[in-house]
């Protein structure tokens, strides 16, 4: 991060307070704001729109708000992609990516078992062999240490657009890797820029994703976490939707997961393995937050992208990458031999 970034991220007086209000005010709208930015579609529909004009009412729209602000804001993405090879918690097996296979015979087309290629078919699907469903950055729903709690696929859609608070410990992490982040770090975050706000996800920056391409290093102990009483400060006095943190785990207890299982199982959730917090402002900021919704998962593929006030020096807008129509590969894609498809050199 350069110097000018970093004091931003630490001046209050910086944190454009304006447009953050601007944001939070918009968020009787956050799940169909958030879809859009994520890539999903959340149209109204005909039965709201026959109930509005039934009361005499107009819905308001979200249109100028967004053409005024999320337009010209900064988009940081704070996903891992992921690949074969990558951190993986210990005692699982690694997932497996090809091609896929044609489970029937098509005349003309292809055969049983044989694989869609471009070079045959001008086309590519891909296989995924998961053994489970805890890799990458996730999303981490109480069902996974709660036989009673929500999967992933009871979260509601309210989620998908929350204030983003970004406490940073990494100069303590850079002097002690097993740092548990304290009660006293998200009240000194608190005495620069206010209350954490209810409903909001509070990120622990510690830079421990700059050593993902690591992953022996980066699953292995000691590596920051959070302590149960900062957790108990954040869910039962700031009433925080969730946490998240740069690491596969909460805390450094393994194996009594003396954090993770407290939070599961009074029904809060968590983010794990979250990247770039160290481009993102700490306070000032919205999240977006999407996962794959497999019906009684109990963990979530995650894709969480900060969106940062306009003035904010890291990240992109809209206008600078649009997304119609896409950039291409100046090389052609070929799998790897992990069987991941690649640009060619």
């Amino acid at each position: 991060m350069s110097s000018a970034a970093i004091r931003y991220s630490r001046d209050p007086a910086r944190a454009e307070k304006p447009v953050l209000l601007r944001l939070m005010a918009a968020l009787i709208g956050a799940a169909l704001i958030g879809a859009a930015l994520i890539g999903a579609a959340l149209p109204l529909g005909l039965s709201q729109a026959a109930s509005a004009k039934e009361h005499g009412g107009k819905a308001a729209s979200l249109w100028n708000f967004y053409d005024s602000t999320l337009r010209h804001a900064k988009y940081i993405d704070l996903t891992h992609a992921m690949a074969p090879g990558g951190p993986i918690g210990e005692g699982f097996a690694d997932f497996k990516v090809g091609p896929a296979l044609a489970g029937i015979a098509i005349p003309g087309l292809i055969a049983k078992g044989q694989p869609f290629s471009y070079a045959k078919l001008g086309v590519a699907i891909t296989a995924y062999d998961l053994p489970m469903d805890h890799i990458g950055t996730q999303f981490g729903p109480p069902a996974h240490m709660n036989d009673h709690g929500a999967t992933i696929s009871d979260i509601p859609p309210t989620v998908v657009l929350r204030p983003l608070v970004v406490i940073d410990v990494a100069p303590k992490v850079a002097v002690d890797p097993g740092y548990q982040a304290t009660v006293a770090d998200m009240k000194d975050w608190e005495r620069r820029h206010g209350p954490i706000p209810a409903g909001s996800v509070v990120m622990i920056r510690s830079d421990w994703s700059k050593k993902w391409h690591d992953p022996k290093r980066f699953t292995a102990p000691p590596f920051p976490g959070v302590t149960l009483a900062a957790l108990k400060y954040l869910y039962l006095h700031r009433h925080v939707l969730m946490q998240g943190h740069e690491p596969l785990d909460t805390d450094n207890t393994a194996p009594k997961f003396v954090g993770e299982t407290w939070l599961l199982q009074h029904n809060f959730a968590q983010a794990e393995g979250v990247a770039h917090l160290d481009q993102v402002p700490a306070s000032g900021a919205l999240i977006a937050i999407g996962f794959a919704k497999f019906e009684g998962g109990t963990g979530g593929f995650a894709r969480y992208v900060a969106i940062a006030p306009a003035s904010w020096p890291l990240g992109v807008t809209i206008d600078q990458q649009p997304g119609a129509p896409l950039p291409t590969h100046r090389h052609r894609l070929r799998r790897g031999a992990d069987g991941v498809l690649r640009a060619s050199q």
